[in-house]
């Protein structure tokens, strides 16, 4: 490949810049608060915008407020070729998660400058809106958006906790851009992250090669029993949903034990009338169900409402199960994964395949365009947490498999 192969990621930069915009929502325990279209992802926004139009791109916001920063490519006709993450974060979230992939493309961004390297293709830099989900149920709505897997109108009326919806954010914050979500062509993309898992840290390899993603369901678990007095109800006369739902939280373990591969999470139970005398009448639960295979996740589904009827039945209750999100089994595309590849390779770095257990922006991406993800190791295995972290040179090791594997798509991939 001649004078590209000369080119690298200024690792130091990249450093800078992922301790830079960690200042905007910075909590007291080193972690970051960075709800989407806040006023912290605004400010990290405004930055990412400012620091891509220095080096030469246009940077446009689409109707769902992703932000599409653009480097032209030679070639007129062709699609460009994206790189893309997020700039927002779980409440107590990380340093590195999602932001990584954006800042990773910022330095693809630069190498390309500085190496005054022409690609055909555009090469874009994308911040997807709202992909934590943290602020607006579900995650990856505005890819989802983008990929036609959600309405614009269902997206845009997810409403926060204090009753404001994602349309009335976006309107707030400036973000809306007129060029309708999904408007937006793109040849290929790419999406760096750490691993957000402890395998690549085990087995000392710096780059995984996702393969795709693993299936992933979400339900509300309703309980409806009866509230009554804790002093004066007989145990055999109660109709107690919180032990019900205590039972049912257990079989979510037990469905996830009993399945290969399975996991099962409970992550927000409430409890009404939650006084600590009053037996409670009503319980909500959430349920995260997850599997690389769609057959054994459909099986998973089947065991689980059969042992919440089960248990509602023996518990004297009522239960109701609402699906709320349905993420399918996510295979990337052939080329793509091996640019991956013999970017690693090129680079001389230790690399295994991986599946991803967590979700990402790329699982609606690859419904519409070959697509590809790069991981790093993180300390621990870590994620979604204030202790989250990466090295230096991991981060710069994933940045540089990024840039070269864009370079390869660049050569490879014609789509008009």
């Amino acid at each position: 490949m001649g004078m590209e192969n000369s080119i690298s990621i200024d690792g130091s930069q990249l450093w800078s810049d992922l301790m830079e915009t960690a200042r905007f929502g910075a909590t007291a325990r080193g972690g970051l608060h960075r709800l989407a279209l806040g006023a912290d992802d605004l400010k990290v926004r405004e930055w990412f915008a400012s620091t891509c139009r220095a080096l030469g791109c246009e940077v446009i916001h689409d109707s769902m407020g992703n932000q599409f920063a653009r480097r032209p490519g030679t070639q007129p006709g062709l699609k460009p070729i994206m790189i893309g993450s997020h700039l927002d974060t779980q409440p107590t979230g990380g340093r590195f998660d999602g932001i990584l992939g954006v800042l990773g493309g910022v330095a693809v961004l630069r190498a390309l400058e500085n190496g005054k390297v022409q690609t055909r293709h555009p090469i874009e830099v994308v911040n997807w809106t709202n992909e934590e989900g943290a602020r607006f149920t579900p995650p990856m709505l505005a890819s989802g958006v983008f990929a036609g897997v959600f309405t614009e109108e269902y997206a845009r009326s997810r409403p926060d906790r204090d009753n404001i919806t994602l349309g009335d954010a976006l309107t707030q914050g400036g973000q809306a851009g007129t060029q309708p979500c999904g408007e937006h062509p793109a040849a290929a993309y790419f999406e760096l992250h750490i691993e957000q898992g402890p395998v690549l840290e085990a087995e000392e390899k710096t780059i995984g090669v996702v393969q795709g993603i693993q299936g992933m369901r979400w339900y509300e678990v309703r309980v409806m029993g009866r509230d009554s007095h804790a002093g004066t109800t007989p145990m055999t006369m109660r109709a107690d949903a919180m032990w019900a739902a205590a039972r049912m939280i257990d079989a979510v373990h037990g469905v996830a034990m009993s399945h290969k591969d399975g996991l099962g999470t409970v992550g927000i139970v409430d409890c009404q009338p939650a006084s600590s005398n009053v037996i409670p009448g009503n319980v909500m639960f959430t349920v995260d169900l997850r599997n690389p295979s769609d057959t054994v996740l459909e099986a998973m589904e089947q065991d689980f409402r059969a042992r919440i009827a089960a248990l509602a039945e023996d518990c004297g209750v009522e239960a109701v199960v609402s699906p709320v999100w349905n993420s399918a089994a996510v295979h990337f595309d052939p080329t793509c994964i091996a640019c991956v590849r013999e970017a690693a390779e090129e680079e001389r770095y230790s690399m295994r395949d991986i599946v991803s257990g967590a979700g990402h922006d790329a699982a609606y991406m690859a419904q519409v365009a070959p697509t590809a993800m790069v991981f790093v190791p993180c300390l621990n295995g870590i994620s979604h947490n204030e202790a989250e972290s990466a090295e230096p040179t991991d981060a710069t090791a994933g940045a540089n498999v990024l840039l070269h594997a864009v370079m390869l798509a660049d050569t490879r991939i014609d789509a008009a």
